[in-house]
């Protein structure tokens, strides 16, 4: 029987599963990573450290499912976004990735969204400083002698297809959110390369998210117990390929990510952009589908720190707290920009605040109002997505928050949504990726394999509550608008 292989290198950990043709999972493996941050708005990986985490993880599916890896036809991709990954003339990565959440080239990004509306509706979005494109400039500015060096660039899912395959290529999910890349045609757009002084020869080329990219090579199969000539898919960026995952491709099919950032996804039958509401107008990962997202750079990470300052209690002990606790909205609020804001602020400056502290609150209040935080934000991505012509009436959920039946329930009473939660939610697009992989090899119609999975359960909003959120959504708004000025003062 074959099996598909999906790899997902995200922030936190590269994760890997492998599913048979009925797409019941066989093995899953999860090898960890790091983030550094040495220097204020930095945020950075080694490459390096990606392909030794993904190692790790396949070395540990071909230990619990040597029989599945044996079997294996194709391997899909899914990847973190935007990050610049420059490679010298040996493959060789010439410095640490600057990350999807690294606010460094802010004066770039504002430099780039002069050149007007028209090249950031054919992009997408106006420019951010998380994207690759004004990253690009930050370098040439503060690092010439790494654009200098430069052989290739690369997203992150691609140099792991690098090590498996010796080909350079991305997908148009993933390249949408490069700043470099025309939405419509699904192709490098000249007019934003000239505009970052690019060599349009150190990009790689395009291939569809679902069509094959490469073959394994033969050291590289015998490594891991892979068979010969074992296909990998184009993939995709993570959030695409979790829709994938959950069958988010046709219009109007929308879904809640919920991973170290956050995501209100929907996916279209054509581009449109609406550069004025920040809302992120992308290629889909699937031939002639493309999406509409608020993209939220504060997650699940929220409450990981949260945890930290608390002592570094487990985070299923202070979930237990805060529901326990709950009767109805918190007293505090939290802005959970631990990393600046894109939609709808778009403001790398934005930092975490917790206001309405007394001695007597318990940390219970402090852990819901974390999770309302990011809640509220997703209410105000939700806001941007309606006016930009998205109106969403109910959603699937993924990622590995949805692990959280508390956190769940609030996201759906403060949107005032109906929200599906899948079997396998969790996996996110490590399972959209084996799916890429099926289609590569023709392994059963798009029909049959973007199907939706098992609804486990759907998670219907309580009025009351939503009626009780709706005052502390206009609080959290007028807090940012208050504390803007400031935190751009307080920027290093």
């Amino acid at each position: 029987m074959a099996s598909f292989l999906g790899l997902d290198l995200g922030t936190s950990a590269v994760k890997a599963i492998i599913v048979d043709e009925q797409e019941t999972v066989l093995a899953s493996a999860e090898a960890p990573l790091r983030v550094a941050t040495p220097s204020p708005l930095a945020s950075e990986q080694n490459p390096q450290d990606w392909w030794a985490a993904a190692s790790a993880a396949l070395e540990q599916l071909a230990a619990l499912a040597p029989r599945a890896m044996a079997d294996t036809r194709a391997i899909g991709l899914s990847g973190q976004m935007h990050a610049t990954v420059l490679l010298d003339e040996a493959d060789r990565p010439i410095r640490p990735a600057m990350l999807w959440n690294d606010g460094r080239a802010h004066a770039e990004a504002d430099e780039l969204k002069a050149l007007g509306d028209d090249l950031a509706a054919e992009l997408g979005v106006p420019a951010l400083s998380g994207f690759t494109a004004p990253k690009l400039l930050w370098l040439a500015r503060h690092e010439p002698d790494t654009i200098a060096r430069t052989a290739s660039l690369l997203l992150p899912k691609d140099l792991l297809r690098l090590h498996l395959t010796g080909e350079r290529a991305t997908d148009p999910s993933d390249a949408a959110g490069t700043w470099l890349f025309d939405q419509a045609r699904r192709d490098w757009s000249p007019r934003a390369v000239a505009a970052v002084g690019l060599n349009p020869a150190l990009l790689p080329r395009i291939v569809e998210g679902s069509a094959p990219s490469g073959i394994v090579r033969p050291g590289i199969a015998a490594r891991f117990g892979l068979p010969q000539g074992v296909v990998v898919a184009g993939g995709g960026g993570d959030t695409m390929v979790g829709g994938v995952g959950i069958g988010a491709v046709e219009d109007g099919r929308a879904f809640v990510g919920l991973s170290t950032s956050a995501q209100l996804f929907v996916a279209s039958d054509a581009h449109h952009p609406a550069p004025d509401h920040l809302v992120h107008a992308f290629c889909h990962a699937l031939p002639g589908r493309w999406c509409q997202m608020a993209a939220l750079l504060n997650g699940a990470s929220v409450l990981a720190a949260v945890a930290h300052l608390v002592g570094d209690v487990p985070i299923e002990t202070l979930l237990a707290e805060a529901e326990a606790h709950d009767t109805g909205p918190s007293s505090l609020l939290v802005l959970p920009y631990l990393s600046g804001e894109r939609t709808p602020h778009d403001d790398p400056y934005a930092r975490g605040v917790v206001f309405g502290l007394t001695r007597d609150t318990p940390r219970a209040a402090l852990v819901q109002a974390a999770l309302e935080g990011v809640a509220f934000s997703l209410a105000d991505g939700q806001a941007a997505l309606a006016a930009a012509g998205a109106a969403i009436t109910s959603a699937g959920v993924v990622g590995g928050g949805t692990r959280s039946a508390f956190w769940v329930q609030m996201i759906a009473d403060v949107l005032g949504l109906p929200l599906r939660v899948y079997a396998g939610a969790a996996r996110g697009p490590a399972f959209g990726a084996t799916r890429l992989a099926k289609l590569a090899v023709g392994a059963g119609s798009p029909a049959r394999v973007l199907a939706e999975p098992q609804v486990l359960r759907v998670v219907e909003p309580e009025l009351r509550r939503t009626e009780a959120y709706r005052p502390r959504i206009e609080a959290f708004r007028h807090l940012y608008r208050a504390l803007r000025p400031e935190f751009a003062r307080a920027a290093p």
